[in-house]
């Protein structure tokens, strides 16, 4: 994105900046950022607060980080919780936890473990994800979409009957896509070009162009080979 240097920005312990553009934004500990942040790369470890929106072309987390505004980047790892108030838009998002948005979600590529929560459109070229929580999105538009569910621990297994972000299922209204293949998801409607229905699903309709598959411990209640 940029191709002049700028100054660096750092905070460790507890501390806070104003926010600007910046070449590497480094925090560490409990970071408070009051403005928008442009930076080359940005690294947070700790619990980072961000009270306006935040852009990158490198981006890593490890901790919590809360968002106010919208985010975006060109790759991002996280492990950790992320909860952003915008919208999110990037290439490539490699998550390990639990992130929550908002607004919609555009990725080129979205891969992880975890959960997530998208409150618009989930977007996406390749979305595979396996689900140790619950997976929300009001729609997913992808051209190739993998669902599986994590190996969970005991505590998930005990809890997740009465906490249900704990439930490791995706829930959403509406896929749309290419090639679909999913497990333990409920959906309104499923519809795209080779569709896998496998284990643990409760689809309303499906609407398949070449292939459905069904695996048998799936419910659909209507299914339908539709012409491109």
């Amino acid at each position: 994105m940029m191709e002049y240097q700028l100054s660096d920005l750092k905070i460790s312990g507890v501390s806070g900046a104003a926010g600007g553009s910046y070449d590497n934004v480094s925090i560490d500990g409990v970071g408070k950022v009051s403005g928008p942040i442009v930076a080359r790369r940005f690294k947070g470890n700790g619990h980072i607060r961000m009270k306006a929106h935040l852009t990158a072309d490198e981006l890593e987390v490890n901790g919590t980080m809360d968002v106010k505004g919208n985010m975006k980047f060109g790759n991002m790892k996280a492990d950790g919780l992320l909860t952003i108030a915008g919208g999110v838009s990037g290439e490539s998002c490699e998550l390990n936890g639990m992130m929550s948005i908002k607004g919609d979600c555009e990725l080129e590529h979205f891969t992880g473990k975890g959960g997530f929560t998208v409150g618009g459109l989930l977007s996406a070229g390749q979305l595979e994800f396996q689900l140790q929580g619950q997976g929300k999105a009001n729609e997913i538009g992808v051209e190739n979409l993998i669902i599986r569910q994590a190996d969970v621990g005991m505590w998930n297994k005990l809890f997740s009957g009465i906490i249900p972000k704990l439930k490791p299922e995706l829930r959403v209204g509406v896929i749309e896509g290419d090639n679909i293949d999913i497990e333990f998801t409920t959906a309104d409607i499923v519809r795209g070009n080779v569709v896998i229905i496998g284990q643990g699903c409760s689809i309303g309709r499906v609407e398949y162009r070449s292939k459905l598959s069904v695996h048998p411990g799936a419910a659909i209640m209507k299914e339908e080979k539709v012409s491109d």
